[in-house]
């Protein structure tokens, strides 16, 4: 699936995307409020200043993504690989992030929290 297609597809009223294959789209600043992501393949996307609120992305592989100024709030990341992932200036605000892993490359905004966020560093 490309970048096109899940726009088009989201905007027909579709939000079922479990497990869907989107390594290194670009997908910056799309809208997909609500969207099901879960256990979704985001490997490299680049998802700068997406607004995903409400987004289930539990058990979605995150790794190296670019999340800059994306909006996830109140969205489930739970165990989400965030290994290598950008989330400054993120909005995280009410999400759940419990068992999301993380890594030293991780990239978090300045005094973000992981572990009280519940969230797992894992040593590469």
């Amino acid at each position: 699936m490309d970048a096109d297609e899940l726009k088009r597809l989201y905007d027909e009223g579709k939000r079922d995307f479990t497990g869907a294959n989107l390594a290194k789209l670009k997908l910056i600043g799309i809208n997909c409020a609500g969207i099901n992501l879960w256990g979704a393949d985001l490997t490299g996307a680049n998802l700068a200043k997406a607004k995903l609120w409400g987004a289930n992305l539990s058990g979605a592989n995150l790794a190296k993504a670019n999340l800059t100024r994306a909006n996830l709030t109140c969205a489930q990341l739970e165990r989400a690989n965030l290994r290598g992932a950008k989330l400054q200036y993120t909005k995280l605000y009410g999400a759940n992030l419990t068992g999301a892993t993380y890594d030293e490359t991780t990239k978090f905004t300045k005094n973000f929290d992981p572990l009280s966020r519940n969230m797992q560093k894992i040593s590469s």
